[in-house]
């Protein structure tokens, strides 16, 4: 049995706390908050013995397989390096940390120390985001030459993180980081970029619209665009768009979760590539819910087999690295990525 601690007890903690009781061999021992509301409270809904403020005292008094890492990106590098320290391993929330440079060392101490770091970059998991990476690999298609990823809504994100709206990096960190990597997992690495990006709510700091248009090693074009001022007859938070193209068909994942693959003079394929709601869920959220399980699940399993995560910390380096070209490009014209490691 896997034993395990949250780090942080806010507004998506109840999502990583939920998908643990339904991950096999997985008990999780320990909370800790600097909130002593928000500590108890979790305690107490998820039945969990013990309790912290500090961190420090938790790995000290507990023995530890993994910590889960739910906090804020500002405290991010803090506590895995004091996790790293302790010689537990550990998956984190994105985005992983406020700059790359942060993310390098966050990377390096865990290396340093030999623990397993993996970063909670759950879209991968997302059961329709598989199903179309399933459909790519099946080479129905033929060789894929351009690829959209999309996420457009005008969904109130900040009536459940307030915080964003102060956030100087706002929508390519939070939500673009995603998206990017979701580009990366379906089309490869990508050697050059150019980005633009907007504010269009005068009431908030940073951008919440911004697009890119990127070439990926493999010969794929992609763009990858997100908002969160886009309002829309049918509003489709928390979905994900796809479309690709290749030399002998095209896949496209619409609205509702409908995948549909065609061949290019042969047959058409619809599904419905929609997750199921668990028990703790509920729509519109479900889908990433059902994803956070499939994460930690994901974690687990490299645990007791020695693996390497998929979204390992050096994985994540990579995706970061597209964040940070994006916003350097949208200050001005940017013709490479720079490496991540």
């Amino acid at each position: 049995m896997l034993k395990g601690a949250v780090v942080g007890c806010g507004f998506f903690a109840d999502n990583h706390l939920n998908a643990w009781r339904e991950v096999p061999g997985v008990e999780i021992v320990a909370l800790c908050d600097t909130d002593t509301v928000r500590l108890t409270g979790a305690a107490a809904k998820f039945a969990v013995p013990a309790t912290y403020r500090d961190i420090d005292a938790m790995l000290a008094d507990e023995k530890l397989d993994f910590v889960d890492v739910a906090t804020g990106p500002a405290t991010h590098r803090l506590l895995v390096e004091k996790v790293a320290a302790a010689g537990v391993a550990v998956i984190c929330q994105k985005p992983v940390a406020l700059t790359l440079a942060d993310a390098k060392a966050m990377v390096a101490a865990c290396d340093a120390a030999g623990v397993t770091f993996m970063v909670h970059e759950n879209f991968r998991f997302q059961r329709p985001l598989r199903a179309v990476k399933a459909a790519l690999e099946e080479g129905v298609i033929g060789e894929p030459f351009f690829g959209r990823v999309s996420f457009r809504s005008g969904y109130d994100i900040f009536s459940g993180q307030p915080y964003l709206a102060t956030e100087e990096r706002f929508i390519v960190a939070d939500l673009g980081i995603h998206v990017l990597d979701v580009a990366r997992f379906l089309f490869g690495e990508v050697s050059r970029l150019t980005a633009s990006t907007c504010r269009v709510n005068p009431d908030i700091r940073g951008e919440d619209a911004a697009t890119a248009l990127m070439q990926h090693e493999g010969g794929v074009m992609s763009v990858v665009d997100c908002s969160y001022t886009s309002y829309r007859a049918k509003e489709l938070f928390p979905q994900t768009l796809v479309e690709i193209d290749g030399s002998a068909g095209s896949i496209v994942l619409d609205a509702d979760y409908r995948l549909t693959v065609h061949a290019r003079g042969g047959e058409t394929v619809v599904s419905d590539v929609d997750a199921p709601v668990l028990p703790w869920a509920a729509r519109p959220w479900h889908v990433v819910q059902e994803s956070v399980r499939a994460t930690e699940a994901h974690f687990a399993e490299c645990l007791a087999s020695g693996r390497e995560p998929a979204t390992s910390g050096h994985d994540n380096l990579k995706t970061y690295a597209l964040v940070d070209a994006v916003y350097r490009s949208a200050a001005g014209p940017l013709a490479t990525v720079s490496p991540a490691v």
